[in-house]
């Protein structure tokens, strides 16, 4: 199996339109250049060979080093010890506005004794697909694609570089304490190769003082002020990055092609926007008062709403730009994370019939309209359509949640979330007095009640199922009283909880379902522990009044993160991150866990008497 640096020891930057992944060696083995889902330049993290990468290290001997963010920022520190002495390396991507060419800043700076730096520059265009050629300029050096995409990028620096024969840039050298060193990528359109800043150290310093400032300003606009508020800010920031300031929309996880069981198959691309995974992104937003991403996402869903001619031509996911056509493919020249293949990029998912996604679209418009600001008449014409979609096909088959690929069932999920989208669309309409059938929008919200209380209770189980007539359990169910729809004081739901307990969770940690259990994905192997689900059963605990427990078990949770506090999708075996990194669901679980429990804490202390609160804060 093909030795890979381990998800953890990663560091994310980003600039609100694409991110990087950092190595705790120096290394940027991960950029799609210049947005979320473009083709990458660097892809080491998913062939060490092929993928081209971009490191920046020391070439001595012993060298430990050790990452951190600088407190309430993107900005990433890689310290370097040796014997000989002591560095830094900062790296950074300046927040990206309209006028701006994408860029990655890399500053280095010796602080104690001398050390010398080896730097390697090795782009590898549109997955590494593409051929290159390298040309040296006045001030530069000059990467330009060989293959269909119109692409180039300049590297600047402040040191001598040199090419190779493969076109890639190399230079070592030797810095004393005090030294420092900089360099630039920055994406270069065709038709204007100018660089405006050519006091190279000049522009990095002020890049840097100009992200700085722009993190610490928006963090400052935070409003929660709980425990762990640390941890509850990084994941903030987390989300932050992963979100367009150009369209409002969030992608699932700054990755493609990382596997949810390493060495199988299970490697899917998640730099979209599933309309799942941003509606609860946005109401983490809304939790911790950043209302301004709210608006956006809400703007970027009315243009989506505005362009469906059916409300069952609702998408599961698009791209960024709200574009439709994500093809599936597999990029087989790619070894893959450790020999995890095919790698793919595109996610033939989107076309599923999915019909939760109806209840997490309306949970976020409810929330906005009530903590965001009001929505229009005109946008409620919208809405009213896809609630009434509901009413008429709640009985529908789908592919569920997790989005199986062989079959479609009566899923749980499915139902729960049609209960939202209804009762969310009643809520809207009597806070606003809209026009609405709502004789009819209560009755089936009632039937969909009953169906789930009566037909997906197991008695076998003593709990409740993934599927109807099925005996499998799924941590799904945990977002039943999450949304409402149960009480955690209901007796069938607390059986379900202590089943659960017994078949999918281990201490802090829980699986989503036992793979080849339920509904067919089609693919072999098992996974991790989903560690949202892990943190939506930590939130049940809290809702229910098992503080103490709740607490245990999120501090010990809280340990399973990467060193800089990042998650990816799931957790393995041997307590590594697995699936794609970091990935937004489990942030954003983790915002929200963390504010009941603070929550419920608060309450306590001062008295109150324990109730089950409200799943929008």
């Amino acid at each position: 199996m093909t030795q890979a640096t381990p998800l953890e020891d990663y560091g994310l930057v980003g600039n609100l339109h694409t991110v990087a992944l950092v190595s705790n060696k120096g290394s940027i083995d991960y950029l799609p250049f210049t947005r979320f889902d473009s083709p990458t330049i660097f892809a080491a993290l998913l062939d060490a060979e092929k993928g081209g990468y971009w490191s920046l290290a020391p070439a001595d001997e012993g060298v430990q080093s050790k990452q951190l963010y600088l407190p309430n920022t993107g900005i990433l520190l890689t310290r370097f010890y040796s014997q000989g002495g002591i560095a830094e390396l900062t790296d950074f991507m300046p927040v990206k506005h309209h006028q701006q060419n994408c860029a990655v800043v890399r500053m280095v700076r010796v602080i104690k004794g001398s050390m010398t730096f080896t730097m390697h520059c090795c782009p590898r265009f549109d997955y590494a697909r593409a051929s290159h050629e390298l040309v040296a300029q006045e001030d530069d050096l000059l990467f330009r694609s060989c293959g269909e995409e119109d692409f180039q990028f300049r590297l600047l620096g402040d040191q001598p570089l040199q090419s190779t024969e493969a076109g890639d840039a190399i230079g070592t050298w030797t810095l004393a304490a005090g030294d420092t060193a900089n360099f630039v990528i920055e994406a270069t359109p065709t038709d204007d190769p100018s660089f405006i800043a050519r006091d190279l150290k000049h522009y990095t310093e002020g890049a840097f003082n100009d992200t700085m400032a722009y993190w610490r300003e928006w963090i400052e606009s935070s409003t929660y002020t709980g425990r762990w508020r640390e941890t509850v800010l990084r994941s903030a920031i987390t989300l932050k990055l992963l979100t367009s300031l150009q369209f409002g929309s969030t992608v699932a996880a700054a990755t493609f092609g990382l596997p949810e069981c390493v060495g199988g198959a299970r490697n899917w691309d998640y730099r979209f926007t599933w309309i799942r995974d941003a509606a609860f992104t946005m109401y983490a937003f809304l939790r911790l008062g950043f209302t301004t991403e709210s608006k956006a996402f809400l703007h970027w869903i009315m243009e989506r709403c505005n362009q469906l001619k059916d409300a069952a031509d609702l998408q599961l996911m698009y791209a960024v730009d709200g574009s439709t056509e994500l093809p599936e493919i597999d990029l087989l020249h790619l070894a893959g994370y450790r020999d995890s293949r095919p790698v793919r990029i595109g996610n033939g998912a989107a076309h599923q019939f999915q019909l939760d996604i109806y209840g997490e679209l309306l949970d976020t418009i409810y929330l906005y309209n009530k903590y965001g600001g009001a929505i229009t008449y005109d946008f409620w014409k919208h809405v009213s359509r896809l609630v009434d979609f509901v009413a008429e096909n709640w009985q529908e088959e789908d592919h569920g949640m997790w989005e199986v690929r062989d079959e479609e069932r009566q899923f749980i999920s499915a139902k729960m979330m049609c209960w939202v989208a209804l009762d969310r669309g009643i809520q809207i309409a009597n806070d606003r007095s809209f026009p609405a059938p709502l004789e009819k929008w209560y009755k089936v919200r009632d039937e969909i009640y009953k169906e789930v209380f009566d037909n997906y209770w197991s008695e076998e189980k003593q709990a409740f199922v993934q599927y109807k007539g099925s005996d499998v359990l799924d941590a799904t169910v945990l977002l039943l009283p999450l949304v409402r729809m149960f009480s955690p004081a209901e007796p069938r739901w607390q059986s379900t909880m202590r089943a659960l307990e017994k078949e999918l969770v281990i201490d802090s940690l829980m699986y989503r379902y036992h793979a080849g259990g339920g509904a067919s994905d089609g693919l072999e192997g098992e996974e991790g522990t989903f560690t949202m689900c892990s943190f939506w059963y930590i939130e049940n605990l809290s809702r229910a009044g098992d503080l103490d427990k709740a607490t245990l078990l999120f501090e010990k949770l809280l340990g399973f993160a990467s060193p800089l506090g990042l998650y990816s999708e799931q957790i393995g075996v041997a307590g590594e991150q697995i699936g794609n990194y970091p990935q937004a669901f489990t942030h954003l679980a983790l915002i929200s866990a963390a504010f009941q429990l603070n929550r419920d804490l608060d309450e306590r202390h001062s008295g109150k008497s324990q109730q089950g609160h409200n799943f929008v804060g």
